[in-house]
């Protein structure tokens, strides 16, 4: 019996997005329109200024992300990569699960880090300094 390769499961669509060390994971279903963040409803996970950055690619869908449910799982890094992995994870999700030509465009002229995950990383240390750029003093004397 040959197994279904499709992306709509019964579990809903999975989709992964990073920013820095934080990864997010979104599962989005059939719904009501709610986002919970690590079992949490989203207004109560941020603070009310993230909550808002966070929000945005609902607010650009508008009555679509009304039709769907979103479950993420964010993990790693600060609360601020999180919040953009997070950010990312839902735009990407919606625009996996209504596959819209009008959306994706949509948000693509909002912001690029909708629909793809920031490739800058830390630059690792390197020898005879504290960080990465940063060098011991030299002395003249």
């Amino acid at each position: 019996m040959a197994k279904n390769k499709n992306k709509k499961t019964k579990t809903g669509i999975n989709v992964k997005a990073k920013k820095k060390k934080a990864v997010a994971r979104a599962v989005i279903r059939k719904g009501k329109g709610i986002i919970r963040v690590n079992k949490i409803l989203c207004q109560n996970y941020y603070p009310p200024y993230v909550k808002e950055f966070v929000e945005e690619p609902i607010k650009i869908a508008g009555n679509l992300a009304k039709e769907v449910n979103i479950e993420i799982f964010a993990h790693g890094g600060g609360f601020m990569g999180q919040a953009t992995a997070a950010r990312t994870a839902i735009a990407k999700a919606l625009d996996e699960y209504f596959n819209d030509e009008k959306l994706k465009k949509s948000f693509l002229a909002y912001d690029r880090l909708l629909l793809v995950d920031d490739p800058r990383r830390k630059e690792t240390k390197k020898p005879l300094g504290t960080g990465a750029r940063k060098h011991k003093q030299k002395s003249k004397r």
